[in-house]
């Protein structure tokens, strides 16, 4: 089955969304006019300051915090850099905590500072829905701790963290919380002020707007030194003359996220578990991955015993856009850290594959895409031999 465009069913939306068309009508008159520089005084630097400004304030609204403690960045990498980075030089080094199953711009941050012989690195484990011990990880905190990084959600099961509860444990000890939000912002209410952390990372391409956009909000008061040095740029924070034109796109998917947010949660919770529902009616053995309540409403991370998930996406590919639990390089396949961390047993996990719908999702395309994973799986076992 492929789509009325000619597309395969995009079932991949946490690995990126496709750019919303009011984003993009937001966004045009910004690459074909108002050219001006933030910075400058004259009239078209302020015309451009202005709908900076006003970007600005659409990414707060949408994060519930105030316009100046928005850093506009390159996208999640960038501002997940930006604030494990920028604590640690501020703080003079120390100890760091994050769990083992943060994405890989927050997992190769911190082991680059260890390396680097500027923390001293602490790991927590995760249960086998993947979420961390709020109590095992205030039990791991020690007086030189300067940070604890805990992601909101998790890209690859949909698990959603303790992050408030973390946020007030480590407040009262005087330790920094950062968020990597990258995929929790446009799926599930993110308020800072209700979370109580410190910083969180924001990542355009994964809320509707182009990708090289993001957002790092500071709270105001926490000291982070720049990553990128120059001119006084967000107040001092990231150097580097803005890009209006990113800005405005990320300010117009962070409008758009905050007015349909409640509506467009219940409606992908219902297209996630139609999906699973016709998948395990139809896979004997199915396993979910991922906390059963404390979960995404877009992600359904499923194991197909029988099925080796490279293989099945790859017969899928013109059909199905979807994403294995597992990565391939040089031929070789490794098992994702996520479900090891969580406990996966390498065979479950070598035939995991992760759906994620979004915002263009409908009802017909889930339908559509169970009816080709189903027969290709069937296929599978039928020809391996297994017994129902």
């Amino acid at each position: 089955m492929i789509t009325a465009g000619g597309d395969p069913i995009y079932l991949d939306y946490n690995a990126t969304t496709p750019v919303d068309p009011r984003v993009a009508d937001a966004m045009l008159p910004y690459l074909t006019g108002c050219y001006g520089n933030p910075s400058s005084s004259h009239r078209l630097g302020r015309q451009a300051r202005q709908a900076l400004d006003h970007a600005r304030s659409q990414v707060a609204s949408c994060l519930g915090c105030d316009p100046d403690e928005v850093v506009l960045t390159s996208g999640g990498s960038e501002a997940n850099n930006a604030a494990i980075r920028g604590v640690v030089a501020a703080r003079g080094g120390g100890h760091v905590i994050c769990s083992a199953v943060e994405h890989p711009a927050v997992l190769e941050v911190v082991l680059a500072l260890e390396c680097e012989g500027r923390i001293e690195l602490s790991i927590v484990g995760v249960d086998q829905w993947g979420r961390v011990d709020p109590d095992e990880v205030v039990g791991s905190l020690r007086p030189d701790t300067v940070l604890v990084t805990i992601m909101l959600a998790n890209n690859e099961v949909g698990t959603v963290q303790p992050v408030a509860e973390l946020a007030a444990r480590c407040r009262e000890r005087g330790v920094l919380l950062h968020t990597d939000a990258a995929q929790a912002v446009g799926k599930i209410p993110v308020a800072v002020g209700r979370l109580g952390i410190d910083l969180l990372s924001v990542a355009g391409h994964k809320l509707y707007a182009p990708k090289g956009v993001g957002a790092l909000y500071v709270r105001r008061g926490v000291a982070v030194e720049p990553l990128i040095r120059g001119a006084g740029h967000e107040r001092g924070r990231r150097a580097g003359t803005e890009s209006l034109l990113m800005a405005v796109g990320l300010g117009a998917a962070c409008a758009i996220v905050r007015a349909e947010l409640a509506d467009e949660t219940e409606r992908l919770t219902g297209l996630r578990d139609r999906l699973e529902s016709r998948l395990r009616a139809g896979v004997p053995g199915l396993a979910v991955h991922g906390h059963p309540t404390e979960r995404l409403p877009n992600t359904l991370s499923v194991a197909l015993p029988g099925a080796h998930a490279h293989r099945l996406l790859e017969r899928l590919g013109d059909r199905v856009a979807a994403s294995p639990g597992s990565a391939c390089h040089a031929d070789k396949v490794q098992v994702s850290h996520v479900l090891s961390a969580m406990g996966v047993e390498p065979a479950l996990a070598l035939s995991t594959i992760r759906l994620s719908v979004g915002r263009f999702t409908t009802g017909g395309e889930v339908d559509g895409a169970a009816e080709l994973i189903l027969a290709e799986v069937a296929g599978t076992r039928a020809g391996a031999g297994f017994q129902r």
